[in-house]
C-alpha cells in the first residue's frame, strides 16, 4: 500500500460510491481521505460509511483519514408556476419575501437578510453563475432587479451575492446537529463552510472541542480579506474554487489558488485544492486535457491534497476518477521542473528550536540521501513542519495517537502510523526502523533522518536529530 506520490487524494463518498467493495476500490485506488458529504444523505448512511473504513482500515494496517463536510447555509430561490421562467436581458424581476410561485415578474427570495443586506448597484448571480442580475432598486421588503444575462431560472436555484459580506451564521441549526453526529461517529476533521470572518471560525472551535482538527472552506470573497487571521485559527484549509470562482472574476481564481495554497503551506497547515477538478469524469471515463492540467497545476502549487467531488460520490466512473488522478499526480511529482519549484520556495524557518530542528532535518535528508523523514509526534506539530519544506522523501509519522495519525492522512508526504508510547531515543529509532520496513519506506543500508522531542509525549518539544541506519 504505499503510495508513489507525495500529494493526497480525498475522495467523497456517495450513492456512486457507498458499499464497502467501492470504498475499499477507491482506497486501494489511491483515496487517502474520504469526505462524507452531510449536504446529502442520512446520519445513518455516513456512520455506516465509516464503519467501513475503518474495518478498511484495520484490514489493510494503513491509517485512513475522514472529513465530516457541514452544509453551511444554502441561499436558494423559491418555485415558479411551470417550474421555470424564461429571461432576456434588460427585464426586470422583483425579488420579494411573498412564498408563492413565481412568475416571469417575481421571484420568492426567501432570504430578508440577504434583502436587507443588498442595495442599488449590487448583483445576483444565480444558477451558478449562469445567470446575471443587477439590483436597481430596493424597498423594504423587496429588490428589483434588471437581467443582465440569462436565458431562464428554475425551481430553488442556488445564488450567490458577491462582494457582499451576509449577516448570516456560517453554522445553521442543522450544521450544529450535523456537527454533533459527525463527532460523534468519530470523524477526524470537520469541513466549515460559508466561512466569511473569524469569527465563524471562533464559533466553529468552541463547539469542536478538540474532538475534532477544523478544516475551513475557501468559498466566500469576504473571507480572502481576512486570510492570514483566519489561517491562524484553522488547522487546514479548503480551496472550494466552484462557489468561490461564481462570486471572483474567472481569471482570478488561478492567481487567488496560488496565493491560498503558498499562506497555507508557509503556515504549516495542510490545504486541500478542492471542487471540478475532473468534473467530466461524472459521465466520463477519461478527462479533458484541461482537467488534467488543472489537476497538474494544483500539484506544481504544491498543495497537500487534491479532492474529487461528484466525481467519486454520484459519477459514473468513481474508480476511473481516482486512477487517473493518482497518474497525474505521479506523473506530475516525476517532472524535474516539479521538484526546482519545491525546492525554490521553502519557508523560512522561524527561532524555535522545533523548526530548526526540522529545518536541519530536511537539508541532512537531501545531503545524505535518506530514504524518509521520521518524526515522533504527539499532537502532529512536528510531522506539520516537516511537511511544510515539502521534502522529496517520505516522511513516516509515528505518532500513540490513532486521532493523530488519521488527521495526518491529509497532509504532504506523510505515512502515518500508530506506534506505542516510547520512552527512550534508542527505542524510538528501533521504533522508526521497523515501521520504515514495514512500510517498505527503506530497506536495508538505507538512512532514515529521526527526529523527537525528549522527553517523550510532550508536545511541541521536538529537539533531537539523528541519521540511523537500516539493518
Amino acid at each position: 500500500m504505499k503510495r508513489n506520490r507525495q500529494t493526497k487524494i480525498v475522495g467523497t463518498l456517495g450513492p456512486a460510491s457507498s458499499s464497502k467493495e467501492m470504498i475499499r476500490k477507491l482506497f486501494v485506488a489511491g483515496v487517502d481521505v474520504f469526505r462524507l458529504n452531510f449536504s446529502h444523505g442520512t446520519h445513518a448512511d455516513h456512520k455506516e460509511r465509516i464503519g467501513f473504513i475503518r474495518e478498511i482500515e484495520k484490514e489493510y494496517g494503513k491509517p485512513i483519514g475522514v472529513i465530516g463536510d457541514l452544509q453551511g447555509p444554502k441561499l436558494r430561490v423559491g418555485k415558479f408556476k411551470g417550474g421555470k421562467i424564461a429571461l432576456t436581458q434588460g427585464m426586470t424581476l422583483r425579488f420579494d419575501l411573498d412564498p408563492a410561485e413565481g412568475d416571469d415578474t417575481r421571484v420568492n427570495l426567501p432570504h430578508p437578510e440577504v434583502i436587507a443586506a443588498l442595495n442599488a448597484g449590487d448583483r445576483i448571480l444565480l444558477d451558478d453563475g449562469k445567470v446575471r442580475v443587477k439590483i436597481i432598486a430596493k424597498g423594504p421588503d423587496f429588490l428589483d432587479g434588471e437581467v443582465e444575462a440569462g436565458v431562464k431560472l428554475s425551481n430553488n436555484k442556488g445564488f450567490n451575492v458577491p462582494g457582499v459580506i451576509l449577516p448570516i451564521a456560517a453554522l445553521t441549526a442543522k450544521d450544529k446537529v450535523d456537527l454533533d453526529a459527525a463527532l460523534e461517529m468519530g470523524v477526524d476533521w470537520i469541513a466549515q463552510s460559508f466561512v466569511q470572518q473569524p469569527d465563524d471560525i471562533i464559533l466553529a472551535k468552541n463547539l469542536i472541542e478538540s474532538r475534532a482538527k477544523l478544516m475551513i472552506k475557501l468559498e466566500k470573497p469576504s473571507a480572502l480579506d481576512y486570510l492570514d487571521e483566519m489561517i491562524a485559527l484553522a488547522d487546514g484549509v479548503m480551496l472550494a474554487r466552484g462557489d468561490l470562482g461564481v462570486e471572483i472574476p474567472p481569471e482570478q481564481v488561478p492567481s487567488v489558488q496560488k496565493r491560498v495554497v503558498k499562506a497555507v503551506r508557509y503556515a504549516g497547515k495542510p490545504i486541500v485544492v478542492a471542487t471540478q477538478m475532473l468534473e467530466s469524469m461524472i459521465e466520463s471515463p477519461t478527462p479533458t486535457r484541461a482537467e488534467a492540467s488543472d489537476v497538474a497545476t494544483a500539484v506544481y502549487d504544491g498543495t497537500d491534497a487534491v479532492m474529487l467531488s461528484a466525481e467519486t460520490a454520484a459519477g459514473n466512473y468513481p474508480l476511473e476518477a481516482v486512477q487517473i488522478m493518482e497518474r497525474i499526480c505521479q506523473t506530475t511529482e516525476a517532472d524535474p521542473l516539479y521538484r526546482t519549484i519545491m525546492e525554490a520556495n521553502h519557508p523560512e524557518s522561524n527561532d524555535e528550536v522545533g523548526d530548526a530542528i526540522t529545518v536541519a532535518a530536511d537539508r541532512v535528508a537531501r545531503t545524505v540521501d535518506a530514504a524518509c523523514i521520521t518524526t515522533f509526534t504527539s499532537s502532529g506539530s512536528t510531522t506539520l513542519r516537516a511537511a511544510r519544506h515539502r521534502p522529496e522523501m517520505p516522511i513516516l509519522c509515528l505518532t500513540p495517537s490513532e486521532k493523530v495519525a488519521h488527521q495526518m492522512c491529509v497532509s504532504y508526504g506523510v505515512h502515518p502510523s500508530y506506534v506505542e508510547y516510547v520512552t527512550t531515543f534508542k527505542e524510538a529509532v528501533a521504533a522508526g526502523i521497523k515501521c520504515a520496513k514495514d512500510q517498505k519506506l527503506a530497506g536495508k543500508g538505507d538512512l532514515l533522518v529521526i527526529t523527537a522531542g525528549v522527553p517523550f509525549g510532550m508536545p511541541g518539544t521536538t529537539n533531537n536529530l539523528r541519521v540511523a541506519e537500516v539493518e
